[in-house]
């Protein structure tokens, strides 16, 4: 394979990879480092490179568009990212001592885990509001504009501790394998904390580029940032993120959400079955 055509294919893989990653705040890397890894045949330690800086330019490139709509929770954002940068700081740490096969373990594992936990039904509350002190407290119950039913959608946020915890763990995932941990923060916030699906998602591209950030420094000063590599997958992901935020108003929940399910489970299933083979 000739070096322009591998820059071609990394773009391109990218630009989808960025928009599912909007649509889904997920940030794209878990799926470039899927495809850079199983279709290109790349060292899943630069794949990770790549990715942290995917992570960041699909953070930039659709938080503001989700800023705009009213979607993006900014006071949860906040509160949160406390716990996901500790996190992301831990993770980067300890990727650089662990061996390539068991990140791809790590990653099925986690992506297939994440997958499962979105297909259960979420509780329909009817016994009236949840008592939620720290969400009180913080302010973050909000609401957002829904171009799908043209009104207004109210929600209540709980379990803020939970999701504190929660979000320790989705930086230390972000961290080790560079995937922004999209797939743990949505179904953390989606689920434990009661968040809308769409507002979950937008919440989470807010949160990915400092996430990313926080463990950037030490994938760079061990060299498993390439720019051959790098440079083409960040200017994809941004393209492909500017498309997904446009995108996400135009798309159903519930569509969004198996959709969600679906590409996590299929990515889990390949990178377990990588990492078994070595």
């Amino acid at each position: 394979m000739t070096p322009l055509l591998f820059i071609v294919l990394c773009f391109f893989v990218s630009v989808v990879a960025g928009t599912f990653g909007s649509l889904l705040g997920l940030g794209g890397g878990i799926i470039v480092i899927p495809a850079l890894t199983l279709g290109l045949g790349i060292d899943i330690r630069y794949a990770i490179g790549a990715s942290i800086v995917a992570v960041i330019a699909t953070s930039s490139g659709a938080a503001a568009v989700y800023l705009r709509r009213g979607m993006t929770n900014l006071r949860v954002a906040m509160a949160l990212e406390v716990a996901t940068t500790l996190g992301a700081v831990s993770g980067g740490y300890l990727a650089g001592h662990l061996h390539g096969r068991w990140l791809h373990l790590v990653f099925g594992v986690v992506m297939g885990y994440s997958g499962l936990m979105m297909l259960r039904r979420r509780e329909t509350g009817t016994g009236g509001p949840r008592r939620a002190p720290w969400a009180d407290f913080l302010r973050l119950h909000s609401s957002y504009f829904e171009p799908a039913t043209d009104g207004e959608i109210t929600y209540r946020v709980v379990r803020a501790r939970v999701g504190l915890a929660l979000m320790y763990l989705a930086g230390v995932i972000s961290g080790l394998l560079g995937i922004g941990s999209g797939a743990l923060k949505v179904p953390a916030m989606d689920l434990a904390m009661r968040l809308p699906i769409k507002v979950s998602s937008a919440t989470s591209n807010f949160m990915m580029g400092v996430t990313a950030a926080a463990s950037a420094g030490l994938y760079f000063a061990r060299g498993d940032i390439q720019p051959f590599i790098a440079a083409p997958v960040a200017v994809g992901v941004v393209v492909g993120a500017a498309l997904g935020a446009r995108l996400i108003a135009h798309v159903n929940g519930q569509v969004l959400r198996r959709t969600f399910v679906v590409v996590l489970l299929v990515v889990a299933a390949q990178m377990v079955l990588k990492g078994i083979r070595g």
